[in-house]
C-alpha cells in the first residue's frame, strides 16, 4: 500500500491552500434532502458472550487451528471506557449474538457452578445490573435477544418465555428499561446458534407467534425487532447449498407473520475473516475495491424490499455488521477498514436505513476499542467524527471530482443551514474538494493505510483519564481542500445556508 509521508505542517497547508474554481464549487446551499435518520443511526454492539466471559474469537498469532479463546467478562464500569463511549452517544446499545441463544439468566439467589442442561453459559444477575448501568452512564437505549435454545423448551419441543420474563424483570428492577428485542439470534442460520437440531420454518414460526403473544403482555412498550437474518442477500444467498445446510428465510418468516414487527433488521458481513476461511475469506487487497465498498448495497437492497413487501414504512435497521465475520480479518483494526465503514454509513443513510449498529464495541479485531488496552482503534475516531459532524438529515452526494472519492453530506450536527461533508479517497492521488466557504476540516491520514494508528490534521488525538480528548481540533479551510490519497477527510460549514437544514 501507498506511504502517506506528509507531515502535520504540510498537511496542513493542503487543507487551506487550494484555490476554488467556480465551476467545480459544491453548492452546499442546494444541496437537496433526501431523507432523516434515527439521532442514533451510529450505534454498536457489545456481544452477550463480552457481558458474562467465555469462548470468543481467537486473537491473531496463536496456534493455526486455535478459532476461539476464553476471555474474562468485560469491565463495563471500566472508566476508561465509559468516556470513550459517551463521545460516540446517544446510541443503541445491543447485547446479543450467536451466544445469547444458549445463556443461562439465574433467578433471584439461585447459585450455580454450571450452565444447567440445554444452556453453555450464564448471565449473572449482576453482570446484567452492570449493561443497565453502563447504558444509563453512556446514554444508550438498550437492544437484545434472547435464549431460544434446547433448555428454553418444554417437552413438546415449544419455547417457553421464562428466561426472557426473567431478562425483563431484572431490568426493571435495575431501573432500565429494554427498547426493543428480536426474538434469537439470526434465525436463519439456526443450527449455528445452538437451536435444536433439524429446527426449521415451522418450528420458528410457530415459536416466534409465542414470543410476540408474551412479548405483547409482558413488555407492551418494547419494540419486536426482527427478524435478524445474515447476509442473504450476499453470501448466505438461498441456493440448494444453502437449503441442504439447513438456511432458512426470512421471506418465509415474513410472509407467515405481516405486520408483526415494529422494526425490520438484518445483519450483514462481506465475507469471514480468515478464522473461519473457506471460499468467503476475505482478502486485504479489495478493501478500497468498489466491489467491496459497494457490497453492502446487496443486503440492504434485499432486507429493504423485503420490508416494502411485508412490514410497509416500518424503520430497516441494519443491527449487526463489521468488516469480516468471525471476529474480523486482520486489518479490520487498521485504517485500510475505515473507508468500509464511513462509507457504509454514507450509503446506507442514503438508502434509509435508520440505524447502523456495529459489531462491536471493544472485543475481537472488529471493535472499535482494543478490548485490552482500551486503545482507540482508526474506527473508534471514524465514528467519532461521524458523530461530531453528520447530523440527522440526509442530503445527496455532491459531484465527485473522480471515482476514486466518494463524498456524503448530512446537514450539520446541531447547526442551523450547516452541512457536514465526509469525503472518501480511496485513490493514490490528492483529490482537491471545493465548497467556497469557509470551514472546519479534519483529515484522518496514516503513514501506511494499513497502520493501526492515524493522525488526524497532522496530530494524534488522544483521550485522557478524565475523558478529555486532544488531537481534535478542526483546521480552518477556506472554500476548499487538497484531500490525499488514500485518506479520509471531514469537513464543517456552519455558514452552508442550506435550507432544508434549518
Amino acid at each position: 500500500m501507498r506511504k502517506a509521508l506528509m507531515t502535520g505542517a504540510a498537511l496542513m497547508f493542503a487543507a487551506t491552500a487550494a484555490a476554488a474554481p467556480p465551476r467545480d464549487t459544491i453548492m452546499l446551499s442546494s444541496l437537496a434532502k433526501l431523507g432523516t435518520v434515527d439521532e442514533r443511526f451510529q450505534s454498536y454492539n457489545i456481544e452477550m458472550v463480552e457481558v458474562t466471559g467465555g469462548r470468543f474469537w481467537a486473537p491473531y498469532g496463536g496456534p493455526a487451528a486455535e478459532m476461539y479463546r476464553m476471555r474474562p467478562p468485560a469491565d463495563l464500569a471500566d472508566p476508561r471506557l465509559r468516556h470513550l463511549a459517551r463521545h460516540l452517544g446517544p446510541v443503541y446499545l445491543r447485547v446479543s449474538g450467536t451466544w445469547a441463544n444458549t445463556t443461562y439468566l439465574p433467578a433471584e439467589g439461585e447459585s450455580l457452578s454450571s450452565p444447567p442442561e440445554g444452556y453453555k453459559q450464564i448471565l449473572t444477575r449482576d453482570q446484567w445490573r452492570g449493561v443497565v448501568a453502563y447504558s444509563k452512564a453512556v446514554g444508550a437505549k438498550i437492544v437484545t435477544s434472547f435464549a431460544a435454545g434446547d433448555g428454553t423448551r418444554g417437552s413438546d419441543g415449544v419455547w417457553k418465555p421464562d428466561q426472557a420474563q426473567r431478562l425483563i424483570d431484572l431490568t426493571r428492577s435495575a431501573g432500565g428499561a429494554i427498547y426493543g428485542a428480536e426474538f434469537f439470534n439470526e434465525p436463519n442460520i439456526p443450527m449455528h446458534g445452538g437451536l435444536p437440531k433439524g429446527y426449521g420454518t415451522a418450528d420458528f414460526i410457530r415459536d416466534f407467534g409465542v414470543f410476540r403473544d408474551w412479548a405483547k403482555r409482558a413488555a407492551p412498550d418494547m419494540e419486536i425487532i426482527g427478524y435478524g437474518g445474515v447476509s442473504e442477500g450476499s453470501m448466505m444467498k438461498a441456493s440448494p447449498q444453502t437449503a441442504s445446510r439447513g438456511f432458512l428465510s426470512t421471506e418465509d418468516f415474513m410472509k407467515a407473520n405481516p405486520g408483526a414487527l415494529d422494526i425490520v433488521a438484518y445483519h450483514f458481513y462481506g465475507g469471514v475473516s480468515q478464522r473461519c476461511g473457506g471460499a468467503g475469506e476475505v482478502k486485504k487487497d479489495v478493501a478500497l475495491t468498489p466491489g467491496w465498498l459497494d457490497r453492502t448495497l446487496l443486503d440492504q437492497a434485499h432486507y429493504g424490499n423485503l420490508r416494502d413487501r411485508y412490514e410497509p414504512g416500518k424503520p430497516l435497521w441494519l443491527n449487526e455488521t463489521a468488516q469480516a465475520a468471525c471476529g474480523g480479518s486482520p486489518w479490520a483494526a487498521s485504517f485500510l477498514d475505515s473507508f468500509r465503514y464511513l462509507n457504509q454509513l454514507g450509503l446506507l443513510a442514503q438508502k434509509g436505513v435508520q440505524s447502523v449498529q456495529h459489531n462491536t464495541l471493544a472485543a475481537s479485531d472488529y471493535g472499535l476499542i482494543d478490548g485490552d488496552t482500551l486503545a482507540p482503534r482508526p474506527n473508534y475516531w471514524a465514528a467519532l467524527l461521524w458523530t461530531k459532524n453528520m447530523g440527522a438529515t440526509v442530503l445527496a452526494s455532491p459531484a465527485s471530482p473522480s471515482p476514486d472519492m466518494r463524498i456524503y453530506a448530512h446537514c450539520l450536527k446541531g447547526g442551523k443551514g450547516g452541512v457536514g461533508l465526509v469525503a472518501i479517497n480511496t485513490g493514490s492521488a490528492p483529490q482537491n474538494l471545493f465548497f467556497g466557504k469557509t470551514g472546519k476540516v479534519w483529515v484522518m491520514n496514516a503513514a501506511s493505510v494499513d497502520s493501526m494508528t492515524i493522525s488526524i490534521n497532522g496530530k494524534s488525538p488522544a483521550i485522557d483519564a478524565k475523558g478529555r480528548l486532544s488531537g481534535l481540533d478542526g483546521a480552518t479551510a477556506k472554500g476548499s481542500i487538497s484531500l490525499p490519497g488514500q485518506t479520509i477527510g471531514f469537513v464543517a460549514v456552519a455558514g452552508a445556508n442550506n435550507t432544508a437544514c434549518r
